[in-house]
């Protein structure tokens, strides 16, 4: 059985009924499916398109359905052709001819812009929490771990800082993550149901009703709109993007700091792998992993960006290539941010080799130069001199605050023994900005 065909004097190609399905996919929309049309039979009841007793019959089928998938006594398989066929033909064989009034008032096509716009939601508050998860790691791994390492540009050692204030940076690009989120649940908030095929229906429903009873802040303006657009998938397709790109360059770091050449962290076993031939590999690849599966998620994106570009008012069957994508880019998000939450929790610090790298890096030059501009020399004439030294330091094997004041003051006269305060490391720390680790 099909909801449509009546005009149809053939039976669909095989070929064709194969193609055009989405039940393997689709069905894992049956929870809004049964919670949109439950809403729809209340409205239903209150403009009279149901008596009571209808209303009811049709009421508790409808959570019999859900009931017996949820226990398993119903499998979500067989010849359908989606998971709006599946619920209603269901229905029909339980209650009767009655089943088939559900339907009275709407179109396949507000049905699942309310499926998709109420999982997207549903989804969307999901990340925001694995993402507070996620911050609150960062910043308990960080307020226990504030040994001092050095800070990159272009992974070339630049200046100090804490481990602390490295993770805090995530921290914040991950709180931005969620402000993203947010705003796009705020404009997604809005019922699609009501808007039929594309121009309502003649029949005297109220939408106000359903869009309360689903919790949206609104019906949506435009019925043309309401069952054609995709904006929302795309925006939150795009934040999951840069969350995945904010869980790639941490990542990177990870991969970087666990390998033999840095030995700044140590990943737990339990989220790291050997190898089948080389028995003392530790390989990170958890951290691998959410880098490679960045991309996946920016091809869900670029995907339906795709699909939606040529698409001409109202309703097109090319936009159901909306779900596969979107499902998997959240199961894949899901997945990574829980991961990186897990690993970044049971990282063992090598704070000892952080500081060495302190050290070895010559991270005081540049307030070295400023010690100098506090004594009057113009900044291009200290740096010039801050970089003789750096080279002086790597032809005798000595970092900077280990030169006496007598080889200091072969650079420049200005130096005095305060320099070595100025220059300490904690002091440097406890200096501008640097204090700002929150």
């Amino acid at each position: 059985m099909k909801l449509w065909g009546g005009r149809f004097r053939n039976e669909e190609n095989g070929l064709m009924e194969a193609f055009n399905k989405s039940f393997g996919f689709d069905s894992v929309l049956y929870k809004k499916d049964i919670e949109g049309s439950l809403a729809h039979v209340h409205m239903q009841l209150k403009v009279g398109l149901l008596n009571e007793e209808e209303g009811k019959l049709i009421s508790e089928g409808l959570k019999s359905i859900e009931k017996d998938i949820e226990d398993g006594t119903l499998c979500l398989d067989g010849n359908y052709e989606d998971i709006h066929s599946f619920v209603e033909i269901n229905l029909i064989q339980r209650i009767g001819e009655v089943g088939k009034k559900l339907h009275t008032g709407r179109s396949r096509n507000d049905q699942i812009a309310v499926d998709m716009r109420l999982f997207a939601k549903e989804k969307a508050y999901e990340i925001i929490d694995y993402i507070q998860n996620l911050k609150s790691t960062l910043k308990e791994v960080g307020e226990k771990n504030p040994v001092i390492m050095p800070g990159y540009t272009h992974l070339q050692r630049a200046q100090v800082v804490t481990l602390k204030h490295h993770l805090m940076a995530y921290y914040n690009m991950f709180d931005r993550d969620s402000k993203r989120i947010k705003n796009a649940i705020e404009i997604l908030d809005e019922s699609p149901l009501g808007c039929g095929a594309l121009a309502g229906t003649t029949h005297n429903i109220d939408r106000s009703i359903t869009c309360d009873k689903l919790g949206f802040k609104k019906p949506m303006d435009n019925f043309m709109d309401g069952v054609s657009d995709r904006d929302y998938l795309l925006e939150l397709m795009s934040d999951f993007s840069i969350i995945m790109m904010h869980l790639s360059r941490l990542s990177e770091e990870l991969i970087l700091w666990s390998s033999q050449e840095f030995k700044f962290i140590e990943i737990d076993d339990l989220y790291s792998t050997g190898s089948s031939i080389m028995p003392q590999k530790k390989n990170p690849d958890g951290a691998e992993l959410i880098r490679g599966k960045t991309g996946r998620v920016y091809g869900n994106l670029m995907s339906l960006l795709t699909v939606m570009k040529g698409l001409p008012l109202a309703y097109n069957k090319d936009m159901q290539e909306d779900k596969e994508g979107f499902f998997d880019s959240v199961n894949t998000l899901s997945m990574c941010i829980q991961i990186m939450e897990r690993m970044i929790a049971t990282l063992k610090v090598r704070d000892d080799n952080m500081k060495k790298a302190v050290r070895d890096g010559f991270l005081n030059a540049t307030e070295v130069a400023d010690y100098l501009v506090n004594k009057n020399v113009p900044f291009r004439d200290a740096h010039g001199i801050v970089g003789q030294i750096v080279i002086y330091c790597e032809d005798n094997n000595k970092a900077i605050e280990d030169l006496s004041l007598e080889e200091l003051s072969q650079f420049s006269n200005t130096f005095e023994e305060d320099v070595y305060d100025f220059i300490e490391y904690e002091n440097i720390l406890n200096k501008g900005i640097k204090i700002n680790l929150k």
